[in-house]
């Protein structure tokens, strides 16, 4: 990997964290949170989720999680 002359540390990982990965991360989420229909989709998605079948079990795993337990 270059190393980018205004960034010293561009290349490098330091601690645990992979700064590549949590760029891509950042980006993948800013590309998606930008395309209104692709939002509006996935909240239809999961409203549909929450009223359905799994209404139930999602209801448990928020308590779960609110509570700090794994699911």
């Amino acid at each position: 990997m270059a190393q980018d002359s205004q960034h010293p540390n561009a290349g490098k990982e330091f601690g645990e964290g992979n700064y590549k990965a949590a760029q891509n991360y950042r980006e993948a989420q800013e590309e998606f949170a930008g395309d209104k229909q692709k939002v509006e989709a996935k909240a239809r998605e999961a409203a549909d989720a929450v009223d359905g079948a799994e209404g139930d079990e999602l209801a448990k795993a928020e308590t779960a999680a609110r509570d700090g337990h794994p699911v």
